[in-house]
């Protein structure tokens, strides 16, 4: 019985990982699609049908080409930070229910911090390892980016896990049975999906890897798998952080059709941002983050923590009532007894 639960849990794992990459693949198409006609021309449409087939092309000319270390160096750091990078993306993925649910477990939530956690290391070592001035920049921008954001990130999943009392992510979707989080708590979930897009390096706080200023930023000296890994795990970052958000505000079933049309639609707003906001300045995004989305996210903290407390003492207060009526119920009929006794 163990060795066939290991076995499906490790098909499981392979067949999630696969589908991620496919996935991921695609959404660059649909990117390079969206931007072309944002910009009023079309995007790939030479390889195969409609252009279909480039991500796959883009890939092979990727992995089969030279690649290359600058001469200073540090070898190792360099050339296993887009492997941690890209293993932290897909591990992720594994408290998500997807296929089988023996990925979900109860603290997915808490998984999900620790690893969002750990992702900034990746970027900070690749552009420290790089010995670049351009690439060590945009490390040391994204380690500061991180201690900003990841507070409010933190925080609205607390207040999540107040509210629902769970660190599961499939407890989500009983709560949301008829009425989506989106609708009652529309602000948080714009505050959500900025923390996201700071989350994934996406503009307009792409300030990690920055072209107009850092000329690539922490990748600049990746080329070829190691450059290909690093962008795999961007977009596999993007698509979690859709589907995030989609379980916390627009509740559906994770194996339901409209919940992955949901999922299509939320990836399309990163891509959409992307073509149409400018990048922020980097004191604003530090201003933003520290005077605007933390006392908001404290605020929204405190709330949930109000109300939880209020339907306590609600629920202390039926009870007492309660046993008040019952007691004073058993001291009536105690009395009439002994006066019929009497």
């Amino acid at each position: 019985m163990f060795f066939l639960e290991l076995v499906m849990s490790l098909v499981g794992s392979l067949l999630l990982i696969i589908c991620v990459l496919v996935s991921v693949a695609f959404l660059t198409l649909l990117e390079r699609k969206v931007l072309g006609y944002i910009q009023i021309r079309k995007g790939p449409n030479k390889v195969g049908l409609m252009g279909i087939p480039q991500p796959f092309c883009d890939a092979i000319k990727l992995f089969t080409k030279e690649q290359t270390y600058p001469l200073l160096s540090n070898y190792i750091s360099y050339y296993f930070s887009p492997i941690f990078s890209l293993f932290l993306s897909l591990l992720i993925w594994m408290c998500m229910p997807m296929f089988i649910k023996l990925f979900s477990f109860n603290l997915g939530l808490l998984f999900f911090l620790c690893c969002t956690s750990l992702g900034v290391y990746t970027v900070m070592i690749a552009g420290w390892s790089s010995n670049s001035n351009y690439a060590l920049l945009g490390g040391l921008r994204a380690v500061a980016q991180t201690i900003s954001y990841e507070v409010s990130l933190a925080l609205i999943l607390l207040s999540f896990i107040f509210l629902i009392g769970n660190y599961n992510i499939l407890g989500f979707y009983n709560y949301q049975y008829y009425m989506w989080f989106l609708v009652i708590l529309f602000p948080l979930s714009l505050v959500w999906f900025s923390v996201s897009l700071a989350e994934t390096n996406r503009t307009p706080f792409d300030f990690a890897e920055g072209e107009s200023e850092l000329v690539s930023g922490f990748n600049v000296e990746y080329s070829s798998g190691g450059f290909a890994l690093i962008f795999l795990a961007e977009y596999a970052s993007i698509l979690f952080m859709s589907m995030l958000f989609c379980v916390l505000f627009l509740g559906c079933d994770v194996f339901n059709l409209i919940f992955y049309l949901k999922l299509t639609f939320i990836s399309f707003m990163f891509i959409w941002v992307r073509g149409t906001l400018p990048r922020f300045r980097y004191d604003k995004l530090m201003y933003l983050a520290w005077k605007s989305f933390l006392p908001f996210s404290l605020n929204f903290l405190q709330f949930f923590i109000g109300v939880k407390i209020l339907l306590l003492f609600m629920m202390l207060w039926i009870w007492f009532s309660k046993v008040n009526s019952k007691l004073y119920f058993y001291l009536m009929f105690s009395k009439h007894m002994l006066f019929q006794a009497h």
